[in-house]
């Protein structure tokens, strides 16, 4: 059994020409894993399309229904930044889709990556940050409404703290909220996660990793989570256009190898999802994404021997 993937054509919509969301690279990553050799093209699982009743597991009802009809006011639609098309409702509940489903085949398989998610700046009843329903949270919930976990541990290394995700389980134990980010960036208004790691702008990737380790292996044994879903965002990189960190490429998979080993080493399970990026060269960005692909099968394969 090859690591387990997850896919969807739908994870890619037209925008607006100059639009700052690299929408293009969902699609894009998806192939290069297949044209670098990472994947083939059977290791990926295509989602099923969530119904209104998953997504309110997390989501307010009018929220959920205003969002999917297109009648969000202005305002709230500004906030989120994607300009509003049925479309765009489609590759949402899409890839909350995906990340159920890879949370699901992780617990199954002890690992498995979606090739989109991470829209932790999601809140119950608004979007921010180009994040409308937070997949992270409702996998959580979903799961945990199911039966199938009790404790949940999410690792947040997206350069932005997660803060839909800290104040959704702001009071619930079952679900411990780490978000290790840059102290001066998006969002102004921090939220309050279990575990928040501030960092500060230009860190490089020896001190990154050091902090990185400073921490995760006490939280496992702390938490014992049934579940890890881990925020693999590729916006800590040194080139990222919202970043303001100093990963290089090598630091981006070293970051991740360490996580996944870590976790996997000590029995828990991960569902990892891509989180942001953002760059001028949309094939540079793709390739930093794949980064989380790569040493994800890399880890696998030695769990696997």
């Amino acid at each position: 059994m090859d690591l387990p993937l997850v896919y969807h054509p739908d994870y890619v919509i037209p925008l607006p020409a100059g639009h700052r969301f690299p929408m293009a690279k969902f699609r894009l990553l998806y192939e290069s894993l297949i044209q670098d050799g990472v994947a083939h093209a059977s290791q990926f699982h295509q989602p099923e399309y969530p119904t209104p009743e998953i997504l309110a597991h997390v989501h307010g009802p009018d929220y959920i229904q205003a969002y999917c009809e297109g009648t969000l006011d202005a305002k709230a639609q500004r906030r989120i930044g994607l300009p509003w098309s049925s479309a765009l409702v489609r590759r949402t509940c899409t890839a909350v889709g995906g990340t159920l489903l890879t949370a699901r085949m992780a617990l199954e398989h002890g690992l498995a990556c979606n090739t989109a998610g991470g829209t932790h700046h999601a809140f119950p009843n608004h979007g921010s940050g180009f994040c409308i329903f937070n997949d992270l949270a409702i996998a959580a919930r979903v799961l945990q409404a199911e039966g199938v976990v009790q404790k949940v541990l999410i690792v947040d290394l997206d350069v932005h703290q997660g803060d839909g995700t800290a104040l959704i389980f702001q009071d619930d134990p079952s679900v411990f909220t780490f978000s290790m980010h840059c102290e001066v960036n998006f969002p102004g208004t921090k939220q309050r996660s279990d575990l928040d790691v501030p960092l500060p702008e230009g860190l490089e990737d020896d001190a990154y990793l050091q902090t990185l380790a400073q921490y995760l292996p006490d939280l496992l044994s702390q938490v014992k989570p049934d579940l890890v879903l881990y925020d693999a965002g590729a916006d800590p990189h040194v080139g990222d256009r919202l970043g303001k960190l100093a990963l290089t490429d090598s630091g981006l998979y070293r970051r991740d190898m360490q996580v996944l080993s870590t976790c996997l080493g000590s029995g828990y399970p991960v569902a990892s999802v891509i989180g942001g990026g953002y760059a001028h060269n949309l094939n540079d960005l793709v390739y930093r994404h794949s980064l989380l692909h790569r040493a994800a099968s890399e880890v696998y394969r030695h769990c696997r021997l």
